[in-house]
Formats: structure tokens, C-alpha cells, sequence
């Protein structure tokens, strides 16, 4: 399992939840001056400096669970707030979009190119925020910085990892479907036409050499595809024309987005399992969690302004009738954590939470979040 997934799962993830979201803001006519500050709310702490810092240090990927909690804070970042079922089906459509583009990268250190794709089209809609920008563009960075030197080996070593993740997922998605890259199963479909990856030829040619390294022979074969050879390499810089068009908003158009749970019996009660055991790995995962959280600026709601309700589902009625229908394992429960509860555990957060203060924030953000054990007490 590689120690350098865990950036690239969750910066793509979060990319993809801001796709949703921007699509559901505009889609419930939210106002725009709400939409905004939702979207700027969460892009703020998402790569909020001391919290990018944490998360690009080496470490092994962590469970399910803890890293939805993560997701599920981020989400409520804001003015904005989620119920469970609306929760559940942004968390689906992360987690398949996500699995998608990581199985047709065309090569493993393509998983980056994804990865700065989010991060450009995250870009697009700040436009109108230089603090927020220079977040941006700092995280890419520091990407390049971590990223720039790993082997071939490395990123295919990270995109297992990844694919691992994701290996139980088979979540129906209607757009998946409509565009026919999913079957009914869940299951996407890999394609066999396009170009291939960049400094490879196209399938179809055997060549023999000799003993002398010479060649003596050539010998044509029926590929079965629809190959092309690469038009050039994606850029790896902070700008530049990336060419995969994985990782980019497939939502732009507004298109449906309703999710569909699939499985077998035999894997829900497999997932059910792995949901119920003990984890060996628990205080390690929620010492990751309290470290990661207290980097995170939680930007609380002040002043007059209300705050108002999202909406994955095309109507209130499907919402509710999501939550009663759902497959009770396939539900993600946010884990809690009580910090005051270990007087060690306090001296620690404290500590950490003195080391992440920020103190060169944008003159335009919000105060500073509440104390860190109080934050995550509310979790």
C-alpha cells in the first residue's frame, strides 16, 4: 500500500463533491450570493494551508468511514447543510465518479493529470477570489514538489492503492449508465478505442530480433480495437494543456445525476461485516482524523444570515424515500469522537491545534474556527 494516496484520494474526492454541488446549487436556483459563499466556504478550508501541510506528509490510506467524516465536515463547512440520504447519495457519486477515472487512467502517473484537472476547474469557479487562487495554485505546487520525482512504479504502487479503495463499490450511477460505461451491475466498462498512452504504439505489431539484438521479422495481428497514437503528454506543471480530459466536470451540462444502490446479497453482507468488526487500526485512524481536523478552518454561520438545505434528490419525497430504502450496511455513519474525553488526547490536540494556527489568513474570511476539542465534540 502506498504512504503518497491519500492527497490524490482526497483532493480528487473533494474535487467531485464541488462538481455536485455546484450542479445542485444552480439546479435548486439557490441565489447566486449563497451559492458562492457555500462553494468559496468549502474550497477555503478544503485547502486551507496548515490542513494541505498534514495531509502531504507520508501516511497509509485509512477506512471508509474516516475519511467520509471527513468529507461529511467539509460539506457542512458552510451555510449550506445535508441531510443523511442527501449525504449518502453525494458520497456515491464521489466515490464512482472517482473510481472511474482512476481505472481508465491510461497510464499510472496519469492518476496526477486527474488530479490537477479538479484543481483547474476548482479554479474556474474562484475566479473572483485571488486569496482563494493562490491557495490553489500553492496545493498544485506542492504537488508537483511531492510527486514530480516518484517512479513509474510509485504511481502504479498509488493507483492500486487507490483501486483497493474502491474495489467493493458498484453503485449505480444513471449518468454512467445513459452514457453506457456501466453496466446494470455496477460494474464500469473499460473501453477499446482512443488514443494510447503517451510513448506507447498502437497494438497490432510483433517484432522478433535475433541473438544479435537485430530484426528479422515483423508480424501483423487483428488488435480488436480502435487505437490511436497519443497526441503529446499532459502537463505536469502548475498551468499548462493536461490533455486527459479525465477528472474534469461532467456536470457542466445539466444532466440528471440520480445513484441507484446494486450488490449481492452475499457483498452486502461481506461489507456489513467489515463495518461491524473491530479495527486494529481505530486510535490510529482517529489520531489521523483529530490531526487532519485540526488543520481544518470550520467556518461557523454568524450574523443574520440563515442558512438553508440541499437537495441530492429531484424532490423532498425521494429524499425520504431514499432513507427509508437504503440497505442499512450500505448507510455511512459518521464516526464520533469525544476528545474531551482523554486527558491525553486533550494535551495532544492542543498542541496541534497551537502548531496549525494560521495567522496570515485572507483579510476576507470568516473568524477563526471554534476551539479544536469543542469541534470535535460536535462531530
Amino acid at each position: 500500500m502506498s504512504v503518497r494516496a491519500l492527497p490524490l484520494l482526497f483532493l480528487n474526492l473533494g474535487g467531485e463533491m464541488l462538481y455536485i454541488l455546484d450542479q445542485r446549487l444552480r439546479a435548486q436556483n439557490i441565489p447566486g450570493d449563497k451559492a458562492r459563499r457555500v462553494l468559496h466556504d468549502i474550497i477555503l478550508t478544503m485547502f486551507n494551508k496548515s490542513f494541505i501541510e498534514e495531509l502531504l506528509k507520508p501516511q497509509e490510506l485509512y477506512s471508509k468511514k474516516a475519511l467520509r467524516t471527513i468529507y461529511d465536515r467539509l460539506a457542512h463547512a458552510s451555510i449550506m447543510k445535508l441531510n443523511q440520504a442527501s449525504m449518502d447519495k453525494l458520497y456515491d457519486l464521489m466515490t464512482m465518479a472517482l473510481k472511474y477515472q482512476v481505472l481508465l487512467c491510461p497510464r499510472p502517473k496519469d492518476v496526477l493529470l486527474v488530479t490537477f484537472n479538479h484543481l483547474d476547474t476548482i479554479k474556474g469557479l474562484i475566479q473572483d477570489n485571488p486569496a482563494l487562487l493562490h491557495l490553489v495554485d500553492e496545493t498544485l505546487r506542492q504537488l508537483i514538489e511531492v510527486y514530480g520525482g516518484l517512479s513509474a512504479g510509485e504511481f502504479q504502487l498509488i493507483r492500486q492503492t487507490l483501486l483497493t479503495f474502491f474495489q467493493d463499490l458498484h453503485i449505480r450511477v444513471s449518468l454512467f449508465l445513459k452514457d453506457k460505461v456501466q453496466n446494470s451491475n455496477g460494474r464500469f466498462v473499460l473501453p477499446v478505442s482512443g488514443p494510447v498512452p503517451w510513448g506507447i504504439e498502437v497494438p497490432g505489431l510483433i517484432r522478433m530480433f535475433d541473438n544479435k539484438g537485430e530484426e528479422v521479422r515483423r508480424v501483423e495481428f487483428p488488435h480488436g480495437g480502435n487505437y490511436v497514437t497519443a497526441p503529446k503528454e499532459g502537463s505536469f506543471e502548475v498551468y499548462g494543456d493536461r490533455v486527459l480530459k479525465l477528472g474534469t466536470n461532467m456536470y457542466s451540462v445539466n444532466r440528471p445525476v440520480e445513484t441507484h444502490t446494486s450488490g449481492t446479497s452475499k457483498n452486502l453482507s461481506s461489507q456489513a461485516q467489515q463495518s461491524i468488526a473491530p479495527n486494529p487500526l481505530a486510535k490510529e485512524e482517529l489520531n489521523f482524523l483529530a490531526k487532519l481536523m485540526g488543520g481544518m478552518e470550520i467556518k461557523k454561520t454568524s450574523g443574520p444570515e440563515p442558512g438553508f438545505r440541499l437537495n441530492l434528490f429531484t424532490t423532498d419525497e425521494e429524499e425520504e424515500q431514499a432513507a427509508l430504502t437504503r440497505p442499512e450496511e450500505l448507510s455511512h455513519e459518521v464516526v464520533n469522537i469525544q476528545a474531551t474525553q482523554d486527558q491525553q488526547r486533550n494535551q495532544e490536540l492542543a498542541r496541534i491545534m497551537g502548531e496549525f494556527e494560521v495567522m496570515d489568513q485572507p483579510r476576507w474570511s470568516a473568524s477563526k474556527g471554534d476551539d479544536l476539542l469543542a469541534m470535535m465534540d460536535e462531530l
